[in-house]
């Protein structure tokens, strides 16, 4: 009769560890000079410091009035419903995904990862008045405007902002024909904006104005003289809202200037871009 067998070690399969997940990325759009966007900032970056292995480094991109109301129109027309009625000034992602406004991800931050925010509105308006001062110092750009009359009834401000490190002297002499304290020119035009008229809107082009002659659309002066060459075209067409000079062909502009109403990369290397409608005051 056998005796009994000796115990036999059982195999264990070995199980390979699970791979990590994928930092989580956090994702802030919105006005710079709005609280909530700096409140989601604070919260987007409270998240990456209190857990810097879950998230990667939160992407934060302060946009400027004019642009955030057309990344908000954007926005709209691709997630439609979701958004349609969407209005405030700031938009949260996580990997891309819409988490919603500035208290969504305060939410989200403490129901997911347990942080609360005890920072008082009035610290947030201060960071908001730096930031948006700094932001707008930082760009070295300048910024001038013009106000908007229809039959001498006034009805807004249009501001822009000029890419004067880029296209110095175009930048120079549209600030300067904003301002007037150019003069007169040596034909006798006084080299100002003021009561010149925009003369003609193409339809999903551009508005055109600044013919400071006889508002025909057939004049205009710069102050270096009739005419001054194009100074170069690094500033594409590339969305609404682009500030450019009026030509009548290679190195002729003078006073008039264009608005685009959306891209318009056909006047690319034809028409000197040097500016951008920042914002919108009425």
């Amino acid at each position: 009769m056998a005796g009994p067998q000796p115990c036999q070690p059982r195999s264990v399969r070995c199980r390979s560890p699970s791979p990590p997940e994928p930092p989580l990325r956090v994702k802030v759009v919105g006005l710079f000079k709005s609280a909530s966007f700096q409140i989601a900032k604070s919260a987007a970056e409270s998240l990456k410091n209190t857990y810097p292995s879950k998230f990667e480094d939160p992407v934060i991109v302060p946009l400027q009035e004019f642009a955030w109301d057309q990344y908000l129109l954007e926005k709209k027309r691709e997630l439609k419903n979701e958004v349609w009625e969407y209005s405030s000034y700031v938009m949260c992602f996580v990997n891309d995904q819409l988490l919603g406004d500035a208290l969504d991800l305060q939410k989200w931050a403490h129901k997911i990862w347990d942080i609360i925010d005890f920072r008082p509105p009035a610290l947030y308006e201060a960071l908001t008045v730096d930031f948006s001062t700094n932001f707008l110092r930082d760009t070295k750009h300048d910024f001038v405007f013009l106000d908007i009359a229809i039959d001498f009834y006034p009805i807004g401000r249009l501001i822009f902002e000029l890419y004067c490190d880029v296209c110095p002297k175009t930048c120079k002499n549209f600030q300067v024909l904003c301002t007037g304290i150019a003069g007169f020119s040596q034909s006798g035009f006084r080299l100002h904006y003021a009561g010149s008229i925009f003369h003609r809107i193409v339809r999903n082009g551009w508005i055109q104005g600044g013919d400071i002659v006889a508002g025909k659309g057939d004049g205009g002066e710069s102050i270096y003289g009739p005419t001054f060459e194009d100074e170069n075209f690094t500033i594409p067409h590339n969305k609404r809202g682009v500030l450019g000079m009026v030509n009548k062909g290679r190195h002729s502009n003078g006073s008039q200037f264009y608005i685009t109403l959306q891209p318009t990369p056909y006047l690319d290397r034809k028409y000197v871009a040097f500016g951008s409608l920042l914002q919108t005051q009425t």
